[in-house]
């Protein structure tokens, strides 16, 4: 009877047989490499020589490899790294995000738009050129002791609401009512009913340089509504030489009130209204308004046409309608 076959099997000290450890070299001397120690292959095949996977990435990138034939114009559009198109890309998401500010913001203050850029000095110090103001609909956030149902507080009555630092609303109205007219945004002093004579009943002689009823064509009143004034003007809207030089406000003229401030961000949109050179927004000529600030400054009498700002061109085409030019 022969033994165990040698190399298949082997017997310890208690002579249990046991099966050979395949990693142990045949006993004749002769060994063969084993697949998966230095014979390692990678994902494509080769392999190093020392045992290190050798990987070999695909060339290009996922935009690289998008193409209108197979993916379709919109995942093309969303993916393809091209510059032309990425540039496209980043301009369609900055005019979307100013939009939706823009939404936000109307929501909030119930007028557009609602943010307006002061292009003159006549509220100074509450008011400074290139200010930009936020507006709100004139029913909004109303004070106490506002006037009738018109949401607005005169300084007459405002000790107790002070907005810019003086007492009552500062309201952005259309000079006469004439929307094609740049719109002034002033302090409303007090309210006035229609055929009163509210130079001797109301009106601050100073304001008036003194003038009587009978010297105003706007006294007595043709009609209810607001007696104005930019707080650093010498006289009323409604006085010859005043700033607007405006007739009794009618609360209908009134397109909203000022309710806060962000210092030098207008400018950024008076600018781009230079630089556009009044593409967005036609400008006709400056037209000097008497005794507005006692300097005769000129302002503009263009159209109220909201034009943008924004850090680049294509964002400041998307703010077009969310900036506004208000004169003071």
């Amino acid at each position: 009877m022969s033994g165990p076959d040698p190399g298949d099997e082997t017997s310890d000290e208690r002579d249990e047989p046991h099966r050979r450890d395949p990693r142990e070299a045949p006993s004749d001397g002769t060994a063969e490499p084993r697949s998966g120690d230095n014979d390692r292959t990678g994902p494509d095949g080769d392999s190093s020589g020392d045992g290190t996977v050798v990987q070999h990435g695909s060339s290009g990138s996922e935009g690289d490899d998008v193409t209108i034939e197979d993916d379709g114009v919109v995942r093309w559009f969303f993916g393809t790294d091209d510059d032309s198109v990425v540039l496209v890309r980043d301009v369609l998401s900055s005019v979307a995000i100013v939009a939706v500010i823009g939404l936000l913001l109307f929501g909030v203050s119930g007028v557009w738009p609602p943010l307006v850029a002061v292009e003159s000095g006549s509220m100074e110090p509450n008011m400074e050129v290139g200010d930009l103001i936020f507006v709100v609909a004139d029913d909004r956030f109303v004070g106490d002791e506002a006037t009738g149902d018109t949401g607005i507080v005169t300084q007459e009555n405002g000790d107790d609401h002070q907005k810019f630092g003086e007492g009552g609303d500062v309201v952005v109205f259309e000079p006469d009512g004439q929307a094609h007219q740049t719109p002034v945004i002033h302090r409303a002093h007090f309210w006035v009913e229609e055929g009163e004579n509210w130079v001797d009943t109301k009106a601050e002689p100073e304001y008036l340089d003194g003038a009587s009823c009978d010297q105003l064509r706007t006294c007595p009143a043709t009609h209810d509504g607001f007696v104005t004034k930019g707080d650093a003007n010498p006289y009323y809207d409604q006085y010859q030489r005043g700033g607007a030089n405006t007739d009794v406000v009618r609360p209908g003229w009134i397109t909203g009130k000022a309710s806060f401030r962000i210092p030098w961000l207008g400018y950024v949109r008076l600018a781009f209204d230079s630089i556009m050179g009044g593409v967005l927004a036609p400008q006709p000529g400056l037209e000097t308004v008497a005794g507005a600030t006692g300097t005769g400054a000129p302002f503009s009498s263009a159209e109220a046409i909201g034009a943008g700002v924004g850090s680049v061109a294509a964002t400041g085409a998307g703010a077009a309608a969310v900036v506004g030019r208000r004169r003071g």
